[in-house]
């Protein structure tokens, strides 16, 4: 299912494998815009591929942005975590694909994540204690086919999605949070 142009879980298009982009072709750099133009429209500060129903290794992302004036997403392809500390820090984390509601997950406090930009430059974006660290992680992971749901422990796990299925049925759209 489809909302606002977001996929909403439990579609299976969230827990498939993104295969690597090959190359950066004009339909990967109108894909990059199409999911700059869905985050933005959703109020979203990240966004992975296969949240839109594309099944490849592209995500965008923009942690500070306050209007369309100063909104400048990064376009990552086939972003990799390189580096990852040993601790853990809890963070409340949303997602577009599972509105109406946030989790607490547990994800490594520190990362680096190495990626291509449009331009087929090799980057490297290194976080540690802010909600970039957590969006890294968040939108990679959907690239693995992994939602917020399978970061939790089995009883959160039941818990969080009743909470998900009673937004919903109140009418929860991406971007809305509890």
């Amino acid at each position: 299912m489809e909302v606002n142009g977001i996929v909403l879980s439990p579609d299976p298009r969230l827990r498939q494998e993104c295969a690597p982009i090959e190359e950066i072709t004009p339909q990967i750099e109108q894909l990059a815009q199409r999911m700059k133009d869905e985050m933005f429209a959703n109020g979203g500060c990240g966004l992975a591929a296969p949240q839109i129903g594309e099944l490849v290794q592209l995500v965008v992302i923009d942690v500070s942005y306050t209007s369309r004036e100063d909104y400048d997403p990064f376009v990552l392809i086939n972003p990799v975590i390189v580096e990852q500390s040993d601790t853990l820090a809890p963070s409340s984390e949303g997602c577009l694909s599972i509105p109406g509601i946030s989790c607490e997950i547990e994800r490594p406090d520190r990362v680096v994540v190495e990626a291509y930009d449009l331009d087929a430059n090799l980057m490297r974006y290194e976080a540690e204690g802010d909600l970039f660290c957590v969006c890294l992680q968040h939108e990679i992971d959907h690239l693995h086919g992994m939602t917020m749901f399978e970061r939790l422990k089995p009883a959160q796990r039941v818990h969080a999605m009743c909470q998900y299925q009673e937004a919903l049925a109140r009418g929860a759209k991406p971007g809305d949070t509890e």
